[in-house]
């Protein structure tokens, strides 16, 4: 070869040399990437043209954030939905109609008469177990209506038979035998006369109320839709097939007396096979299913296919029973003794005015009277020719999941199939997050082990974030109770939004946005890396979901639906290719997260305005502000947990989100200042419960060893006496906790078993001037038989007082209560022992025994105390003038429910 050929041939391999490395250096990534740790990509190598387009497409997809300024409108859109669709649709009612139209609306509920009745019935005043009002005003109230419909009944079709009821009995309630004399019943049998069934439903309510409340709310208003009810079945041609018993019962906030006499001892309790109980723990807006069965689904059919407009919840079911919230129904009555299956259901809203003086027609519209009497009569229509009452048990299929959207339709299903599909929505939502990041890994030319590590640090900072964002607002609720600022959303509802919303928003995405700011990966594109923070939220949901799915939590249902319309998302995204291009992957995001935005905030706006007034009667010893902010951040959550991550899609997102911090400093200051002030006068007033007590300790031998007038107060909010002290002379007002290592019951004329829960948090106020009683509670000790053989003593009593007495028992060292008249199971509890005992219509003196035990046969010695303690509760009993001058200094903005009271110790 000659020198010149071997020249050109030179060059033609130094060409090829660089040819090769070109292609080397084309391929490297691509080799380098199939050879890595999964070897999962497709084969063939990009050319140069492919791996400039490819890196151009990245860049475009960097650069391809919105401008910062429309972030604000984005947030804004969020609230604005609230304000257009949420509150509008949560406080609609219908027209109530008229009698005037009444012959148009043939078999139509009239809302108007039933606001009549309601009218009246208010003007009887309080309804306390036991005085005039309530056992002979409001009885001979309720014959008269249900003569007045029997006059108009269609008599050719229809049978309406009354009975009045009077009932003694006792049953273990809480902590204490809760024992009735004479409590009465008003029970109505109405039947088609063409039935030959002997299956009742049985519809619900009680007419009897707290001292001091005309208790238009509760009950007043389902007693009158009761009796609207009534009279719509019994004036129509529509027969039915199954008889319906309507109880008006007499002592439900005894508490749950009536109710109990009658399922226990009702010549026509036998019968009834479902109950609909009908109950207010407020007045007005709409009312709310919070608890169905138990095990009974076909129920929820009934509800579903019958209401007008509907309001149901699981988790109010499951936050009821649960015991957290201070309240009790008749359901449990007739559900525990007479293993009745039933809805219990109840007006929520507006709970300020609730078992005070302000519960009144006026704050009830006549819309609430429209929509709920619709929903009862339909039901009641239903139900009275449903074939599943004919024998319920046949029926038995579990416990339901159910929940209504907006209230224009209900979703239920047994709790077996939620089961399978809270699985299937979170195990189908794993598996299209999983297919994401191979596509993830594919276009963007890495690995699948390097997407899951990048992946893994993303979880656990969105981990991190969820944690801050359930700690922020927790936060905030005990700096403000620390510094005796509680409540202080408690009229100004508003004020969560600033101090538990924004602070919730914070600690989500704040892990995760420090990562997207600081991080310089240019493997992996910044929208991808959004994305797998939404695949991390997606995974926690997920987890979670299946976790209180197997636990047994039907509220589980909670976290499928952000799920469910996040698959949908995820899927058009992957079928459009959109989530290959840039930040288009989020508009269906953000589309498939309007709906479970509208429903949670339509959730739990509504649990928000039954629970923040509930928070006024929940006692002192929690933190209040702790409950409303943790719910309010659960709300946010499910509401915005896939939105707030999005604002990351817009420039300067660090500047966008100082928003939310700013946010909760200013409202943070505004509710510090008077606006966050809890109370307003007849709106939203502070509780007070007060007793007017005289008490004396008697000693073995008859000596009087503590003999003082003082006032027991029993707060029943967090801010206790902090309110009234610049009002109420209360300097030396103490608190009892002490006083309850001493005394027996504190040495307090503890009244039922809420004020036994709460004795410990009790206080006294001594006056100077002794109480003027109504009256003086007479305990007299009939017999006292000791027998040898068997080392006991029993003491014979005969107790004689107002309507409304409790005693107590405590044995002393190596004494034991053997026995007494009283229910015998109840023994089994520690001392001290509670009985609890009231008298209706009949006020005859209370006899009763107890057996004591002890180890030696010297009982000429201290055995037992003995406490009584003696109750006026209604206001047919004068107060004494230094009582009304007391009274008198409250602020307008409180309410005092009080009565006077007596406390007698004796040993024996």
């Amino acid at each position: 070869m000659s020198e010149e050929e071997v020249k050109i041939a030179g060059k033609d391999v130094g060409k090829v040399t660089k040819n090769l490395h070109k292609i080397k250096l084309t391929t490297g990534i691509f080799f380098r990437k199939l050879l890595s740790l999964y070897h999962l990509y497709p084969p063939g190598a990009p050319d140069e043209e492919q791996v400039a387009a490819d890196e151009m497409t990245y860049h475009k997809k960097q650069a391809s954030k919105v401008p910062w300024y429309f972030a604000p409108p984005f947030l804004l859109f969020w609230l604005a939905l609230i304000f257009a669709v949420v509150i509008p649709i949560f406080f609609s009612l219908p027209t109530g109609l008229t009698i005037e139209n009444e012959a148009s609306n043939r078999g139509k509920f009239i809302a108007e008469r039933a606001e009549r009745i309601l009218a009246d019935f208010e003007k009887i005043g309080p309804k306390v177990v036991g005085s005039h009002a309530n056992e002979n005003h409001t009885v001979q109230f309720l014959l008269d209506q249900l003569g007045a419909i029997k006059s108009v009944m269609r008599d050719d079709l229809f049978d309406l038979e009354v009975d009045l009821q009077v009932v003694s009995g006792a049953y273990i309630h809480w902590t204490m035998v809760n024992m009735y004399q004479g409590v009465q019943n008003v029970v109505v049998r109405f039947r088609s006369k063409s039935s030959t069934s002997e299956s009742y439903l049985l519809i619900n309510s009680h007419f009897d109320s707290k001292p001091g409340s005309p208790a238009a709310g509760d009950d007043g208003t389902m007693v009158v839709i009761m009796l609207e009810t009534l009279r719509v079945l019994a004036t129509t041609s529509q027969t039915f097939k199954h008889p319906i018993i309507f109880l008006f019962n007499g002592a439900e906030e005894n508490p749950l007396q009536a109710s109990h006499g009658f399922i226990t001892q009702h010549k026509w309790a036998t019968n009834c096979k479902a109950v609909i109980n009908l109950d207010s723990a407020g007045s007005g807006n709409r009312e709310i299913l919070f608890q169905s069965g138990p095990n009974h689904p076909w129920l929820m059919n009934i509800y579903r296919t019958s209401v007008k407009r509907s309001f149901a919840s699981t988790f109010a079911e499951e936050i009821f029973q649960s015991g957290i919230l201070p309240s009790d129904t008749d359901f449990r009555i007739f559900s525990n003794y007479g293993k009745l299956p039933g809805l219990d259901i109840a007006h929520s809203y507006n709970g300020y005015v609730y078992h005070t003086k302000f519960d009144r027609t006026d704050v009830i519209p006549r819309g609430t009277l429209q929509t709920t009497g619709d929903n009862i009569l339909a039901m009641a229509r239903t139900f009275s020719n449903s074939t599943e009452l004919k024998d319920p048990s046949r029926h038995v299929n579990g416990h339901t999941v159910f929940y209504d959207f907006f209230g224009y339709f209900v979703v239920y299903y047994t709790e077996a199939t939620g089961r399978i599909l809270n699985t299937c929505v979170a195990v189908g939502a794993v598996i299209l997050i999983s297919i994401s990041m191979y596509l993830m890994a594919a276009d963007s030319f890495v690995s699948i082990g390097y997407i899951l590590r990048l992946f893994l640090l993303i979880f656990v900072l969105h981990l991190l974030g969820w944690i801050l964002a359930f700690a922020l607002p927790a936060l905030m609720a005990t700096i403000f109770d620390s510094a005796d600022q509680s409540l202080t959303w408690f009229t100004s509802k508003w004020l969560v939004l600033g101090l538990y919303v924004c602070p919730t928003l914070l600690g989500l995405s704040t892990p995760t946005l420090l990562y997207l700011s600081i991080s310089r990966n240019d493997k992996v594109s910044q929208p991808y890396r959004l994305q797998l923070v939404d695949h991390a939220h997606t995974l926690i949901l997920a987890v979670i979901c299946i976790g209180l799915t197997y636990v047994g939590i039907r509220t589980s249902y909670f976290l499928m639906i952000p799920l469910l319309f996040h698959a949908i998302s995820m899927t058009i995204n992957m079928l459009t290719t959109l989530d290959k291009k840039a930040y288009y992957w989020s508009i269906f995001v953000i589309l498939g997260q309007i709906i479970p935005f509208l429903y949670f905030t339509y959730l739990f706006h509504a649990f928000l305005c039954t629970l923040m007034p509930m928070m006024g009667r929940f006692g002192t010893t929690s933190n209040p502000d702790l409950y409303i902010s943790l719910l309010t951040a659960l709300g946010t959550m499910l509401s915005m947990g896939y939105l707030i991550p999005l604002l990351n899609v817009f420039n300067r997102p660090k500047l966008v989100f100082l928003i939310l911090p700013v946010v909760t400093l200013v409202f943070a200051f505004i509710a510090m200042s008077q606006i966050g002030f809890p109370y307003r006068p007849k709106t939203n007033v502070e509780r007070v419960n007060l007793m007017e007590v005289q008490r004396v300790f008697y000693e073995y031998d008859g000596s009087v060893s503590r003999n003082e007038s003082g006032y027991y107060f029993d707060f029943q909010d967090r801010r206790k006496h902090q309110p009234l002290e610049a009002r109420v002379d209360i300097e030396d007002l103490y608190y009892v906790g002490d006083d309850c290592d001493k005394y027996m019951m504190c040495g307090l004329p503890i009244f039922n078993h809420r004020t036994y829960k709460s004795r410990r948090q009790a206080a006294w106020l001594p006056r100077e001037v002794p109480v003027t009683l109504p009256g003086k509670p007479r305990l007299t000790l009939l017999n006292k038989n000791v027998s040898l053989s068997s080392e006991s003593v029993r003491f014979e009593f005969e107790l004689e007082g107002p309507s409304h007495i409790s005693i107590f028992v405590q044995p002393l060292e190596k004494v034991t209560v053997s026995g007494w008249s009283f229910l015998s199971d109840y023994l089994r509890n520690q001392p001290p022992f509670h009985v609890y005992f009231s008298s209706g219509k009949i006020k005859t003196p209370l006899n009763f025994y107890i057996d004591l035990q002890k180890e030696s046969s010297d009982f000429n010695e201290p055995l037992m105390q003995l406490g009584i303690s003696a109750h006026w509760v209604s206001f047919e009993h004068e107060r004494d003038a230094e009582t009304q001058k007391f009274l008198a200094t409250f602020p307008p903005y409180s309410y005092v429910m009080e009565w006077p009271s007596s406390y007698e110790r004796y040993i024996f």
